[in-house]
């Protein structure tokens, strides 16, 4: 077999496209941008767990009447975006439920929350990756992220829009697009991407059209849409939180995690996710590294006494604008006490970009994870990925009008050995751990290091697809660790993101140097619904 590169996102990971095509249907292929809606900022916009935890305490507020207002939002707001992809049915009946209970179970009671349309749940929403193939699919039992948050006390609204396949489906980069949800559209500015498969929580979350929600991560699906959206998101390490119930990627680099406005929201949601789950192998080595208080850890001073490094090489270079931000990102890092080691490169970067070894790990375990799940999962519809390409192509008008299957197509023909795999996984391992992350922290005696998330977002291009310039990702999606995104900024109005980026299990580090950073710089804005013809 003739090598295939495997770039930096991966020509074949789900959960790793960056760029999108904006399908709205068949009957808007022409559209240029959706109708005016009314996205006049509510009353309770922008407020957190603890603000609206605070007004139903003293009886100013109840989950009923907060999940109308949300529902209310996506009604009005949402046939601007296309994040979301289904309304709960049952939502305001969980709400009443939540209200008749006579103590609080936690700061999650009665809190409303979005999931990604990889999440399972048992009741009457689908849970369908976005594809039609799917259309129907009713697990008989929550996902145990879902689960948890309902113990916990949230509501759930609703399922996020994606990329479809978490990006799988095509070779070319489509963030935000899928066949049953349409195009999910940046709230800053309505013809720009909302970046990789994630979308439809970082934009719910963004426009206030819940208080938080839950995303996915292979390679960049929800840093980079935070980043994108202004807004928090948290890639755990690989089995602080349990996959149990989530349609699979890459096993060895999925992981869920929360998006929110705000750091602390994201804490608190974090600290309701984690544990171990029977249903996931992985989340046996999290025994005793996981915590169900993450805010304990956040400091307004946070950052005193901090080492941070900045690996220039790569992570800086490919967008002067997201360049400009993280500079003025630095400075307010050492203003708040951090020492900032500069630069710190992480010695493997440019190996990580162009890994064989990636492409040949993505291959193997999307197949075999996939027709796992697709053999096991409930209902008329296809069972093997290869039944799912034959779907496809048969209802091409709905699926493939504008996107390819090509990346599931590839999936399909390479055929790698369980020793080329297990070989091609210690080589990502070894370079992005041992000899890459690792070995920087090591090396300069930091706590973190810090780079641009990625650039602002691009065009939705409908023929060609989204462009993409770089981004911060990579090292800990091929490593497992965890990575963090706070807004660090806009460019034209365009948000960027900043990451802070650790070794396994660092996430009470990086949650603490992350909200310092936030208390410290306080950019993030609310969106503003420009049009497509509007400016830059």
């Amino acid at each position: 077999m003739d090598r295939i590169d495997a770039t930096r996102r991966g020509v074949l990971s789900l959960g790793a496209a960056a760029a999108a095509t904006p399908w709205l249907g068949a009957s808007h292929a022409n559209a240029q941008a959706p109708a005016p809606a009314d996205t006049a900022p509510g009353p309770l916009d922008e407020l957190g767990i603890t603000e609206l935890r605070e007004r139903m305490d003293d009886g100013r507020l109840d989950a009923v009447r907060l999940t109308r207002y949300y529902l209310d939002r996506i009604e009005r707001i949402d046939p601007l975006l296309h994040a979301v992809i289904e309304v709960n049915p049952d939502a305001l009946s969980e709400a009443r439920r939540l209200d008749a209970e006579r103590q609080p179970r936690g700061p999650l009671h009665g809190i409303p929350v979005v999931l990604k349309d990889l999440v399972e749940t048992a009741d009457r929403m689908h849970t369908t990756a976005g594809a039609l193939a799917l259309e129907g699919l009713r697990p008989a039992r929550d996902a145990t992220v879902a689960a948890r948050l309902r113990a916990a006390g949230a509501v759930v609204l609703g399922k996020t829009n994606l990329s479809e396949w978490a990006g799988g489906l095509s070779l070319t980069h489509h963030a935000g697009w899928s066949a049953r949800g349409g195009q999910t559209r940046n709230p800053y500015k309505l013809d720009r991407s909302p970046n990789e498969s994630s979308s439809g929580t970082a934009v719910a979350a963004a426009a206030n059209l819940c208080v938080a929600g839950i995303g996915t991560e292979t390679n960049g699906s929800i840093i980079d849409p935070a980043s994108a959206n202004s807004v928090v998101g948290v890639k755990p390490t690989v089995g602080l939180v349990g996959r149990g119930g989530v349609i699979p990627g890459v096993p060895s680099q999925d992981s869920v995690g929360p998006i929110a406005r705000t750091v602390r929201d994201a804490a608190i949601l974090l600290g309701t996710l984690v544990g171990v789950d029977a249903r996931d192998p992985a989340s046996e080595a999290s025994r005793g590294h996981f915590h169900r208080d993450y805010t304990r850890f956040l400091h307004a001073d946070g950052l005193r006494g901090a080492r941070i490094g900045v690996p220039r090489t790569v992570y800086f270079g490919y967008s002067h604008h997201a360049d400009e931000i993280a500079e003025r990102a630095i400075a307010t890092l050492r203003a708040a006490g951090a020492t900032v080691v500069d630069p710190a490169d992480i010695p493997t970067a440019e190996q990580l970009e162009d890994l064989h070894s990636s492409l040949v790990v993505q291959a193997y375990e999307i197949k075999k994870a996939l027709n796992a799940y697709l053999a096991g999962a409930p209902g008329d519809h296809p069972r093997t990925l290869a039944e799912l390409i034959a779907f496809n192509r048969a209802h091409a008008d709905r699926e493939l009008r504008y996107v390819q299957q090509d990346g599931l197509e590839m999936v399909q023909q390479l055929d790698f050995s369980e020793r080329e795999y297990r070989e091609a996984l210690a080589t990502n391992h070894r370079l992005s751990r041992a000899e890459g992350i690792d070995a920087v922290l090591r090396k300069f005696r930091l706590d973190a290091l810090v780079m641009p998330t990625t650039g602002p977002p691009a065009k939705i291009d409908l023929v060609l697809g989204d462009s993409y310039g770089g981004g911060a990702s990579t090292p800990a999606a091929l490593a497992g660790y965890p990575a963090i995104s706070v807004p660090a900024g806009f460019a034209f109005g365009l948000p960027v993101g900043l990451t802070f980026m650790g070794t396994a299990w660092s996430e009470p580090t990086l949650l603490r140097l992350a909200y310092a950073y936030e208390q410290a710089s306080r950019v993030r804005r609310r969106p503003t619904y420009r049009p497509a013809d509007v400016g830059f």
